[in-house]
């Protein structure tokens, strides 16, 4: 069973409806014991960090999260979902994320040209990093995805896709069980219907 995680803060609907169109059943839950039960996790989220964090800690959803990651479930972060899955953030302040994947939270407008707009909107090609990850086993290099963000992961050593909006921003990482993906597979088209299939085919069929 995949659960996406309801923590009050993500578009939880649209990414039910998206596993229903590859004939997958996504059970939206924030109850600790039905994650605990998953066969695999999404973390979505959209706004701010810090709030963010503030309610997946305080509702002890972090802790189960993060306890499951460790068991070997697949977890795959979407949006703000995958950056809370790093260490940490600098968005309007400091803020501790869950620590599962390695660097931090950066503003975007430190690295791209001061003329490029913000938030980055719109569809971008994926650029994979190293082998490619089998969470991109339906993928080309260079298949569009949509983003809107205006922080990026930045020091990371887990990254497995890139995207170029005016410098090259991280797009997806993995380490281990544990992936995330900046942009939205939800709004991504067959692209990213074909990447959340590639999820649910990690270590076996749901």
């Amino acid at each position: 069973m995949v659960v996406i995680v309801d923590y009050g803060v993500g578009n939880l609907f649209s990414l039910a409806s998206s596993f229903a169109a590859i004939g997958v059943e996504a059970k939206v839950s924030g109850d600790k014991t039905e994650i605990e039960q998953a066969d695999r996790i999404i973390l979505p989220g959209v706004g701010a960090f810090g709030d963010a964090a503030e309610k997946l800690f305080s509702s002890g959803l972090a802790d189960v999260v993060k306890a499951q990651a460790k068991k070997g479930v697949p977890v795959l972060g979407i949006c703000l979902g995958m950056q809370l899955l790093f260490e940490k953030s600098y968005e309007f302040g400091e803020y501790d994320g869950l620590g599962l994947i390695s660097g931090q939270i950066r503003p975007i407008a430190d690295v791209i040209p001061k003329d490029y707009k913000i938030p980055h909107i719109g569809w971008n090609a994926l650029h994979f990093e190293g082998e490619k990850s089998p969470l991109f086993k339906y993928l080309q290099e260079g298949d569009h995805v949509y983003f809107v963000h205006s922080y990026y992961g930045a020091d990371c050593k887990d990254v497995i896709a890139t995207a170029e909006y005016g410098a090259s921003l991280t797009a997806a990482v993995e380490k281990d069980n544990v992936y995330g993906c900046q942009f939205h597979p939800e709004k991504s088209g067959k692209v990213g219907l074909n990447i959340l299939r590639a999820f649910c085919e990690l270590g076996g069929q749901v």
